[in-house]
């Protein structure tokens, strides 16, 4: 689950009445994504046939790197080297969705697309500009107090941002986002134990994979990452899957100006064939304070990376979010993140023939993230951004951001929630 869009889970439960319907029950214990459900509350959703709905985005930028020739520290499509010093069409999402009812057994679906630069970054990626984000089908069983899947191509449990900036705090994504698997293509559980205590497993095709992309089980064919050449000798693939699971823990009305907090830890291992297993840890938490206008959140990623041996990164990322008046409002993010002195192994610098040999050093991190927010108009997310990123460790003779140990990245944001 995405810890952001948890922020809004104990608002759903009032809007539902005092008998929550499953939907809203689950989205308050943290147990499904509420993009589809905090989001369709906000936006004219038009119903289609068999209940099914449509929704989604057009997401925009425009962004001004003051100094040439540098990149920012890895995040994320929307904030690489080719969105800047210009005007960019992030992407357009295109949901269609059934939600899952009351009824004991129910089922309904979700597929969603984008088309737009931002989608090559996906692992549902169909080609240039085109992908799949997300699309399943949601089945529910009774139980206990419900138990529900969703099988296909689903977005990952781990992280505190989603994917669709336009539901994040930020334009911009934290350090640990680089971190992170994107979607996962295969099975996940949910199940509400009480209303404070819910649980998420699930199981998929290798880790980091695009979709549908199977970790191999016979002989592998030259040129697949990690395989020697074909031969004699050639070893076969052992079809290694992924592992996912994750405890959501969420504040109940006894606690006060801290109801609606939530607590979450996530572990991915992510399956490897001819290398030790990636292994993701992540916890995150939001945390309302008295001071009704103010939300507090933090982050921790940790990864170790099958890509070379000991490589490992972390980051950790804390937030505020202050609503000023009832149109204005300011988020901000400050990160810290380091990782390993392996070569070839995990890094959250920028890409390396930006530096000299940095990847062989040990990296430390810095950066501030600031994002005034203003509700002019309705359905329309309208921001001011600035990134400044520092590293803390010089490394080789220019530094990691091309003669420079510091990079600012200055941006404008609309995006349209339909």
């Amino acid at each position: 689950m995405k810890e952001f869009q948890a922020t809004n889970a104990s608002n759903l439960q009032a809007r539902s009445g005092s008998r929550p319907s499953w939907t809203s029950a689950l989205a308050t214990a943290g147990l499904i994504s509420l993009g589809s459900v905090a989001l369709a509350d906000e936006s004219p959703v038009s119903t289609l046939v068999s209940g099914t709905t449509i929704g989604g985005a057009v997401e925009t930028s425009t962004q001004w790197k003051p100094s040439t020739g540098s990149t920012m520290a890895t995040r994320f499509a929307n904030t690489a080297p080719d969105h800047y010093n210009g005007f960019n069409l992030e992407y357009v999402e295109l949901r269609l969705e059934k939600p899952l009812d009351d009824a004991q057994w129910s089922a309904g679906y979700k597929a969603e697309l984008w088309f737009g630069q931002d989608a090559n970054w996906l692992p549902g990626s169909l080609g240039p500009n085109l992908a799949i984000k997300q699309a399943y089908v949601t089945l529910r069983a009774p139980v206990g107090n419900g138990l529900d899947f969703k099988i296909g191509q689903f977005d990952t449990i781990i992280g505190y941002e989603v994917l669709s900036a336009y539901a994040n705090p930020n334009f911009s994504r934290n350090l640990g986002n680089w971190l992170e698997p994107y979607s996962h293509t295969g099975i996940l559980g949910s199940y509400k134990v009480f209303d404070w205590l819910g649980l998420n497993g699930g199981i998929a095709d290798g880790q980091y994979s695009n979709m549908n992309q199977k970790q191999p089980w016979a002989q592998v064919p030259y040129g697949f990452p990690g395989a020697p050449a074909p031969g004699p000798a050639a070893p076969k693939g052992n079809g290694k899957l992924t592992y996912l699971g994750s405890v959501v823990l969420t504040a109940p009305e006894s606690f006060g100006f801290l109801q609606g907090g939530t607590l979450t830890g996530s572990i991915v291992d992510g399956g490897q064939t001819f290398s030790p297993n990636s292994m993701n840890y992540y916890v995150g938490a939001t945390i309302p304070t008295p001071l009704k206008q103010l939300t507090l959140g933090a982050s921790y990623d940790y990864v170790t990376s099958s890509y070379a041996a000991n490589s490992w990164a972390q980051s950790v990322a804390f937030y505020t979010s202050l609503q000023i008046t009832e149109k204005l409002k300011l988020n901000t993010r400050v990160e810290y993140g380091n990782s390993s002195r392996t070569p070839g192994g995990v890094w959250i610098l920028p890409l390396a023939s930006e530096a000299d040999g940095y990847v062989a050093s040990r990296e430390k991190l810095f950066a501030v993230t600031g994002t005034l927010e203003y509700a002019l108009w309705a359905n329309v997310v309208s921001r001011l951004e600035a990134i400044w990123d520092h590293n803390l460790v010089g490394t080789g003779i220019s530094g990691p951001f091309n003669g420079s140990n510091n990079a600012v990245l200055l941006l404008a944001n609309i995006a349209y929630k339909f």
